[in-house]
């Protein structure tokens, strides 16, 4: 009401003229449009047999009740598009048939009070418009859904759900479209033979021999199905929106010079069925405005459970159409819009018209886009329109006896080649085979059996395929050893060199997307394979490190399966460590419910680097515990202790000789060299242990630098530097642990690194001269050797030679930590 109140406020009488000579153009189309709909649809509302035959004019009441209550609706503000075209729902024809055909199968044509009475105490609060027992049936076929619709769309609006419609799969929707448009050139062809419309309900060897061969037929349904063709033709060549309508002017016009040339009758023809009888649907129509009331003893429950699969399906079907049409029109005409204030309009339009006792309606894509092209997109022009269209419903059918049959089937083959079109032709090269047989297999189910099976059939079918194509595409992202996902920890040269041999004996495996039981059939049998004999042989695994961070859910079948592969790789002693996961995360309380995460040999973390952390600060402390001379303290990092012990000696198994004979060829090594040093002082110790391994360098050059650094000591939790802070020179890790956090682009996640004794801190920003790229915290009472830069400076005035192999070792450290870092970046 506001929005066309506001719009007729906005301009005077003299600009109100003006605007209403403009849009009689758009008016005039609209309302033939109309004509053409309400004709051609209103017609096949209800089955041509039984109680129902002769409701044709009935039908095409129904259809401008519809109409109008949807235009006076959007006009008056329950549309964002000001010159919105309401018109009745014509793809639920089909449905209107299978609920008509169930009640007059269930309540009995010798019931009418019954019929009359259970339909009107079930869908109206008051009372309705009625008449005799076949109106009735109507509110029964219209009512029931309109209501239900209109609810429908009322509370997807009003809750802000019109977006959850777009999740919907597409081609279940265009199979749906292509099984109507099926049912409608049945259709063409039973109102153009005059045929009871159950006639191809299914179509059967003998009705299509009987179209086929007799000759009578041939000459009602062909001349129909030519012209709808011609018409295809025609608009393929010529786009303008006038040419459908003028072409359907010109058929009557065509039909009745040949009829006064040849002198033909006219009852004649519609007794040879050229010509539709519509005297009692005359009569129906005069009865649609009649009111009468309920007795509510009469009242029968029955039928009303049993046309609710049908309501379903029908119900469902509707609330797809408005949020595909609105966006598209929206795009169409350049206006944005809101999808929830259109099912609001929806809404309240399908639910009044459900009080009126007439048929579901919706916004027309075609007509509102034809109307705004024509000079129709203002509220006054939709107002016009309306008054345009009650005026053909005050009017009456009576006109509709004189209008050819031809002109109504050939409408009715239009819109049903269209719809086939749109969904076999058009679709072809849009939707994958599978979401192509399945559109397919749609439309043969509607035809064949019924719509509503069709509708389910579809739903399982896309179902079906939606398990198969999950099932092919495969849920693991990588599969790799541990050597290939160091952590960024910086760790001391033999350490490092250590663990990237000793973590072949870790494998990851990082998964991706839905696991549920189409995926994760391939996910065990990989995890199987690694402890299989042959491979097992080849590599043992000490750790299983599967990462989840790309993984969106985890189904009951799934969580299953890793219980099972948990159980096989504890009797082979391997831990399964899960990562990208926590508690509180869909996954962890999917996994949660089937008791793995609470298993003594599985470990779980945030992220794949806090995984790799842990499996490898388990492999240095095996290797400290299995030597009892070692006397060197050692400090690891990590927020949790590894609670999983190795046994105390290295020999026996595989993979303890492994341990054991590469910490002998790094670790021990390393060792050995510190211990036959001529000079065990600090900071010497921690120069060799940070640089011997990158270098050949006679022991003595560090003896020489170590005079030029700074002993410092601090305290946990002590910030070394901010980000881009101006650097004051490097440090050198005696003991403790810092912590640094790398922001490198604003998007970009936060990448932490650990630097342990050892190891080298803020040593490219004091080479560079460049501001720190890091935050550093120390995590650990950490022992920091500094060489400043003013004594770096010094080093290099008194002793250039010794600076160069310095800053070469320098540069040598960073790499190999910067290539770590980057590819923990990497596989973010």
């Amino acid at each position: 009401m506001h929005g066309f109140i506001g719009e007729t406020h906005k301009i005077d009488s003299q600009e109100l003229v003006r605007t209403v000579l403009k849009s009689l153009p758009a008016v005039l189309l609209g309302t033939l449009l109309n004509i053409l709909d309400g004709v051609s649809y209103g017609m096949i509302i209800f089955p041509a047999f039984g109680v129902f035959a002769g409701l044709g004019g009935m039908g095409v009441s129904m259809f401008f009740v519809s109409t109008v209550v949807a235009q006076l609706v959007y006009c008056f503000g329950g549309s964002s598009f000001a010159g919105a075209n309401g018109s009745m729902m014509i793809e639920v024809v089909p449905f209107f048939h299978i609920l008509a055909s169930t009640i007059a199968r269930d309540i009995g044509d010798e019931y009418p009070k019954e019929i009359i009475a259970t339909t009107i105490a079930a869908f109206t609060l008051s009372s309705v418009l009625t008449g005799r027992s076949h109106l009735g049936l109507i509110v029964a076929c219209s009512l029931t859904h309109v209501i239900c619709v209109g609810l429908a769309f009322f509370l997807l609006g009003y809750l802000r759900l019109g977006g959850l419609i777009g999740f919907f799969p597409r081609h279940i929707l265009v199979g749906c479209i292509g099984g109507v448009g099926i049912f409608l050139i049945l259709t063409g062809l039973t109102v153009s033979t005059r045929l009871p419309s159950d006639a191809l309900d299914p179509p059967t060897l003998e009705t299509l021999r009987y179209f086929i061969l007799n000759p009578h037929a041939l000459s009602q349904w062909v001349p129909p199905l030519v012209l709808a063709v011609l018409l295809r033709l025609i608009t393929m060549r010529w786009k303008h929106q006038l040419v459908f309508p003028i072409y359907f002017m010109i058929i009557p016009v065509v039909f009745y010079v040949v009829v006064a040339a040849a002198r033909l009758d006219l009852d004649a023809l519609r007794r040879d069925g050229w010509l539709f009888d519509m005297a009692e649907g005359t009569d129906e129509l005069r009865a649609h405005s009649m009111l009468t009331r309920a007795d509510l003893g009469l009242i029968r429950f029955t039928p009303l459970w049993t046309t609710l699969p049908i309501q379903f399906a029908l119900l469902f079907f509707n609330i797809l159409h408005p949020p595909l049409n609105v966006p598209a029109l929206s795009v169409s005409l350049d206006e944005d819009v809101d999808t929830n204030k259109e099912l609001l309009g929806h809404g309240y339009s399908n639910l009044l018209a459900g009080f009126l006792g007439t048929v579901p309606n919706y916004l027309v894509y075609v007509n509102t886009l034809l109307f705004y092209r024509v000079g129709g997109g203002t509220r006054i022009a939709g107002f016009l329109l309306a008054v345009a269209t009650f005026i053909l419903l005050i009017i009456g059918t009576g006109p509709i006896a004189y209008i050819p049959i031809m002109v109504v089937s050939a409408l009715i083959f239009v819109l049903g080649i269209d719809l086939v079109k749109e969904a076999l032709w058009d679709t072809r090269h849009r939707v994958s085979r599978m979401e192509y047989i399945t559109i397919v297999s749609i439309m043969v189910t509607m035809t064949a059996w019924d719509f509503v099976i069709g509708v389910l059939f579809g739903i399982v079918v896309s179902c079906f395929f939606f398990v198969i194509q999950n099932s092919q595409r495969r849920s693991i992202r990588a599969c790799y050893a541990g050597e290939s996902a160091i952590s960024t920890v910086r760790r001391p040269a033999a350490h490092r060199a250590y663990i990237r041999e000793v973590s072949k004996q870790t494998r990851v495996l990082r998964l991706q997307g839905f696991l549920f039981f189409g995926t994760i059939a391939h996910v065990e049998e990989t995890l199987r394979n690694i402890v299989e004999d042959a491979t097992w042989k080849r590599n043992p695994v000490r750790f299983v490190v599967v990462d989840l961070s790309l993984v969106v859910g985890v189904d009951m079948s799934a969580a299953e399966a890793f219980v099972r592969v948990q159980r096989l790789l504890a009797a082979k002693g391997v831990v399964l460590v899960f990562c990208g996961v926590t508690a509180d995360s869909p996954c962890g309380k999917a996994l949660s419910c089937v008791g793995i995460l609470q298993e003594p040999s599985v470990e779980v973390f945030e992220t794949l680097n806090d995984a790799m952390e842990w499996t490898e600060n388990a492999y240095l402390r095996a290797w400290f515990r299995a030597q009892k001379s070692w006397t060197t303290p050692i400090t690891l990092p990590g927020r949790r202790d590894t609670s999983l012990s190795f046994d105390d000696t290295l020999a026996g198994s595989p993979r303890q000789m492994q341990l054991r004979d590469v910490g002998e060829r790094t670790i021990a090594g390393a060792e050995f060299l510190d211990k036959d040093a001529e000079n065990s002082s600090e900071p010497y110790n921690t120069l060799l242990n940070a640089f011997s391994s990158y270098h050949d360098v006679d022991q003595k050059t560090f003896k020489q630098i170590a005079p030029y650094f700074e002993r410092f000591t601090f305290p946990d939790g002590f910030v070394l530097w901010e980000n881009n802070d101006t650097p004051d020179g490097l440090y050198i890790i005696e003991s403790g642990i810092l912590r640094a956090s790398y922001k490198f682009a604003e998007h970009s996640p936060v990448i932490e690194e650990s630097m342990v004794s050892g190891t080298l801190a803020g040593e490219l920003s004091a080479l560079s001269g460049m501001p720190r790229n890091a935050r550093v915290v120390v995590e650990q009472q950490a022992v920091l050797w500094k060489l400043s830069l003013e004594n770096m400076r010094r080093l290099e005035t008194e002793c250039p030679h010794l600076a160069q192999i310095f800053v070469q070792l320098v540069l040598k450290a960073a790499k190999v930590d910067t290539d770590i870092l980057l590819a923990a970046l990497a596989t973010r």
